[in-house]
């Protein structure tokens, strides 16, 4: 079934309650989805040269100290990692598919959930509450954020196969449905170098969106293709490092809804989980349109 939040911020007051105002929204959907929760927040944007990964690791006792030890060996401009739970957000000098790499070879036992300069992915298996509370959600400011509650139906019960996923730099991918062609999807992919880590489907959806935007495509048109290359239903929500994007399968049978005020724009699998924003109760509610892409972007300053 699963449930889909995304919140993004049109003021500075949004953007420090960020991470409270998403984790009430999540925390409303969780008997949508018991299983696993997970969100991708955009802030802090690292300079031009430098790059964040967030890592996972299975491991309660991981020297997230030493891993950023070795990466500012390897590139330079590690710092203390900024650890929550399971995960730790390291910033390096370099490229961030070079320091993916690195991580792959070197350190094969952690995960990247995310790589690029302004996304954080953090997912964990576990009620949405509990993962809300355990990864200190209200402590998080930023500009833009997407989340997801899980109840899976296609593969196993893990972190790495909770939603989101990111498989391109600064995109990730939230998902309501199922794909009915994504094993055939994937070998494709992967004949044009898209990698992947587990069998979900929506891992396969994230893959074709950063193939298509590698490609040259933007995001509207990739999401686009969707719609003409993904077989089954689905509600999509897709962030970037400027903003976030809504597309509904051509039948649109499972649920969304978009609401937007002066000072945020929200989606979400039920308005229950938009009631609880402040200033719900003067915004603008509707259902998105069928085959139709919704975007927003951050205006440069």
């Amino acid at each position: 079934m699963c449930g889909i939040v995304g919140l993004f911020a049109k003021s500075s007051r949004v953007e420090a309650r960020l991470g409270t105002d998403l984790a009430a929204m999540l925390v409303q959907l969780s008997d949508r989805g018991p299983d696993s929760a997970g969100v991708a927040f955009y802030r802090d944007e690292v300079p031009s040269g430098s790059s964040k990964l967030t890592l996972y690791s299975a491991d309660p006792g991981e020297d997230w100290t030493a891993v950023s030890g070795a990466l500012r060996d390897a590139f330079g401009g590690a710092g203390d990692p900024a650890v929550r739970a399971t995960h730790a957000c390291v910033v390096v000098e370099a490229d961030a598919d070079e320091a993916e790499r690195w991580v792959r070879e070197h350190r094969p036992g952690l995960r990247v959930m995310s790589a690029g300069r302004a996304i954080e992915v953090y997912k964990e298996v576990g009620r949405p509450e509990h993962f809300a509370r355990q990864f200190a959600l209200e402590d998080v400011r930023g500009t833009h954020a997407l989340g997801h509650t899980r109840m899976a139906t296609e593969s196993r019960v893990t972190t790495e196969a909770s939603h989101p996923f990111s498989t391109g730099l600064d995109v990730c991918l939230v998902h309501n449905g199922s794909l009915s062609n994504h094993n055939r999807l994937r070998l494709a992919l992967r004949r044009e170098g898209i990698a992947f880590q587990t069998d979900n489907d929506t891992e396969v959806a994230a893959g074709y969106l950063a193939w298509r935007m590698r490609e040259g495509a933007s995001l509207e048109q990739a999401l686009e293709g969707c719609l003409e290359d993904l077989d089954g239903f689905y509600t999509f929500l897709v962030g970037t490092a400027d903003g976030f994007a809504v597309l509904r399968d051509p039948i649109a049978c499972k649920p969304a809804v978009l609401a937007e005020t002066d000072e945020w724009v929200a989606m979400a699998s039920e308005v229950r989980a938009i009631a609880v924003l402040p200033g719900a109760e003067d915004a603008r509610v509707w259902e998105p349109s069928p085959g139709v892409v919704y975007a927003w972007e951050r205006v440069a300053a």
